[in-house]
């Protein structure tokens, strides 16, 4: 029994040095988690108002584009935020081939960044350094950015393209997609959410 005492010592004296490194590297960040539940930010203002950075890839291969559309709910028992990208975009190919992608939102003062990144391509720009943005890893090796106020880092479970005779209202598919560039549904699992 005393060694059984002395192994639940040292294991709990380890996970608690684990858990103060672990909180302080979210600290030294700026970042804090929190839970779905926990999350305050009136989201429907924040993706239209404020748009989004959506990041997938690697750490040494990525892409981020700007989005102003955007979901997040309760699906399948797990609490999810869906986005949508177009085929052309060059964000889709990392969507593609990614588990996980992350959703960042920047403060105001960022605005250029949100402008640069909604108009210049991956392909033709290094957009790391010609906006600024700081990438930092979280513990999958997913991408965000130092500049974000919040941070969701989700896992795909479903992804699906819009389909010209789904629309129930004709009009909608028509004005959005004349070209017939529908966008892919990407839904993910929210893993993780930090905040400023």
């Amino acid at each position: 029994m005393l060694k059984k005492t002395k192994l639940s010592k040292v294991l709990g004296a380890v996970l608690a040095v684990f858990a103060a490194v672990a909180t302080s590297c979210v600290s030294e960040k700026g970042f804090k988690p929190i839970s779905v539940k926990e999350l305050r930010e009136p989201i429907v203002k924040t993706i239209a108002d404020d748009w989004l950075l959506v990041t997938a890839g690697s750490k040494d291969n990525f892409n981020m584009m700007t989005a102003s559309w955007g979901e997040i709910g309760h699906l399948w028992g797990e609490p999810v935020f869906t986005v949508f990208i177009r085929p052309q975009r060059y964000t889709y190919q990392f969507m593609e081939s990614s588990k996980y992608f992350t959703v960042t939102v920047l403060s105001e003062q960022y605005r250029d960044i949100l402008n640069f990144c909604g108009t210049r391509s991956g392909r033709d720009y290094d957009k790391i350094k010609e906006t600024g943005l700081v990438p930092l890893y979280t513990d999958l090796d997913n991408v965000y950015y130092e500049q974000g106020r919040l941070v969701i880092e989700c896992e795909k479970i479903y992804a699906d393209d819009f389909k010209a005779e789904k629309f129930t209202d004709s009009s909608i598919s028509e004005k959005v997609y004349p070209s017939g560039d529908f966008h892919r549904m990407y839904i993910g699992k929210i893993v993780n959410i930090w905040v400023k």
